[in-house]
């Protein structure tokens, strides 16, 4: 039986620093982003999740979540000026 620091230790390195990793999920939402707002949201999302790979960012993948939960609900209501 382990205590979970395992668990812990394994999920820490799947988001080592890779600037690779962060230049081609930023070079996808740039590739992606268009004029409609769902091309708009998917890179915005991609760029977000590139920032867990970005030595220079700190950041969780819960954080990522809370931000992309955010991302599609001002969204769903028309714009942050709503």
């Amino acid at each position: 039986m382990t205590d979970g620091s395992e668990a812990d230790d394994a999920g820490a390195d799947e988001f080592e620093p890779d600037p690779e990793r962060v230049d081609r999920l930023r070079e996808i939402a740039d590739d992606v982003r268009g004029e409609t707002s769902e091309s708009k949201q998917l890179a915005n999302i991609l760029y977000r999740t590139s920032d867990l790979y970005d030595e220079d960012e700190e950041t969780s993948p819960e954080e990522i979540v809370r931000n992309v939960k955010f991302i599609l609900e001002v969204n769903d209501r028309g714009g942050l000026g709503r």
